[in-house]
């Protein structure tokens, strides 16, 4: 049979453009070679925000934040714990995708795919997992076989062995120690994961701060919340050998100045980043090019040098979030069936660290500013001065606004507080509708919110906000 999609991978890009083609009355097929659903549902977004949940309400009964509160301290259960996610994982799985592809009416097949011929005329080669084999003909191909974690060339790494962000959320046993490599999204919220589910937590990170693409106030901030938490943060150092014996890992650092160091503890996670999934695809043979990571290039409307032959997601090289992989498979849809000529403008992207207290941000950091050409005006308002922080007991963190001189106009918001995700939706929108800083100093905001920071934020450009009372402004 010949369809008019044939998608290879069942995550979120996967299942936005079949959902998206099966709404304009074309047949899809979607082809799977290991669990459907993709990274968030099975391994990334779902399970960790789960776990950390977990960690979070261990850490609070143990935090004695507030007076006249007592708390007990309590155990973790391994087992139930990861079981508990297994099943929350398979419900929404069953229920978001398996059932939801069956309710669009497409078929999945489950085996590895590669293509095969010529550029023009792709067919899919699939080889089920049960034996046998299948050809696979389509109008329009879609290749959303997302990333996977990867790990730097590291003598011994690959002998020790490691876990990765995957792997650990399959941990039955809690390991009395752990050293995190990789200071960016998935390290932090792994090593604060492990932190307050009892583990001492050592995290490493080779450029000079923990994460380090955002704005350097937010690194400070966060590396002072790790640390007030005990976990040992190493920044500025090249992990040059891993090796393991019946005690645990040995992590061999060198760092600018002085001999190495070594850093010893029973489990290594590596969270050093992801690369898309690629290798196995025969692009090639259909005139699909790859980039030095093994993403698909692909041009603005997403499709690749072959002209029926698109990409979306994670194996795009584009931002690696699912929400931008729901996006993709849409636009694919809307490009690859009406010639919509459809493209993304993700200059107002948010993007999350699940930490406590979370990172945000959207839009350009100081520097990126700087680099585009723009004058520069900034402010950073300290979560003392908002109200919501006060009452919470909780201070600890920062907004900081980055907002064109000559035309007052926002270029970007970050955030490190509770709630941050939540506070940077509302930046999304300034920043999708070119707001200045006065504007948004202007809006109606409620009170005792973390948004209401924002505001408070924007008006430090024209107005001392410590001068202001904590119920009007």
């Amino acid at each position: 049979m010949r369809y008019d999609l044939a998608v290879i991978g069942s995550g979120g890009a996967g299942f936005a453009a079949a959902i998206a083609v099966r709404a304009k009355g074309r047949s899809v097929v979607m082809v799977e070679r290991g669990t459907v659903g993709g990274t968030c549902v099975n391994t990334g977004c779902v399970p960790s925000k789960a776990l950390l949940a977990a960690a979070e309400a261990r850490h609070v009964s143990l935090d004695g934040r507030f007076p006249g509160i007592s708390v007990t301290p309590f155990g973790v259960d391994m087992p139930r714990l990861i079981d508990g996610k297994r099943d929350l994982v398979e419900a929404l799985r069953t229920e978001k995708y398996t059932d939801l592809a069956a309710g669009y009416g497409w078929d999945i097949l489950h085996g590895a795919a590669a293509f095969t011929t010529d550029r023009s005329d792709p067919v899919l080669h699939v080889e089920p997992a049960d034996g046998g084999t299948a050809t696979v003909t389509a109008e329009h191909y879609l290749i959303a076989t997302g990333s996977t974690p990867w790990a730097p060339p590291i003598d011994g790494l690959a002998e020790a062995g490691y876990l990765t962000s995957t792997t650990a959320m399959e941990l039955d046993t809690l390991p009395a120690s752990m050293i995190v490599l990789g200071g960016n999204a998935v390290g932090l919220e792994q090593a604060q994961l492990w932190n307050r589910l009892g583990a001492e937590v050592t995290a490493v990170e080779a450029l000079g701060r923990l994460a380090p693409f955002e704005e350097p106030e937010i690194s400070a901030a966060i590396e002072a919340a790790l640390t007030r938490e005990d976990i040992r943060v190493v920044t500025g150092v090249t992990v040059t050998r891993t090796d393991r014996d019946p005690g645990g890992y040995r992590v061999t650092l060198a760092g600018a100045d002085g001999p190495p160091t070594e850093l010893c503890a029973e489990q290594l996670l590596v969270a050093a980043g992801r690369r898309p999934v690629t290798a196995e695809l025969n692009l090639a043979a259909v005139g699909v090019k790859t980039g030095p990571r093994g993403e698909v290039i692909v041009g603005n409307q997403l499709r690749t040098d072959n002209p029926r032959i698109w990409a979306a997601g994670d194996v795009t090289g584009h931002p690696q979030f699912v929400y931008v992989a729901g996006a993709h498979g849409t636009l694919v849809a809307d490009n690859a069936f009406d010639n919509a000529e459809r493209t993304l403008d993700y200059h107002h992207l948010p993007r999350v660290t699940f930490t406590s207290p979370a990172i945000a941000s959207a839009g350009l950091t100081e520097a990126q500013a700087v680099e585009h050409g723009y004058r520069c005006e900034c402010r950073v308002l300290p979560l003392e001065y908002v109200p919501r922080a006060l009452v919470n007991r909780d201070t600890h963190g920062l907004i900081k606004l980055v907002a064109d001189q000559d035309t007052e106009r926002l270029l970007g918001a970050h955030v490190v507080a509770e709630g941050a995700g939540d506070v940077i939706a509302t930046a999304v929108y300034a920043l999708a509708n070119d707001m200045t800083v006065h504007q948004m100093a202007d809006l109606w905001c409620p009170y005792l919110t973390m948004a209401e920071g924002l505001r408070l934020a924007a008006q430090t450009f024209t107005r001392d906000v410590s001068k202001l009372s904590c119920c009007a402004s």
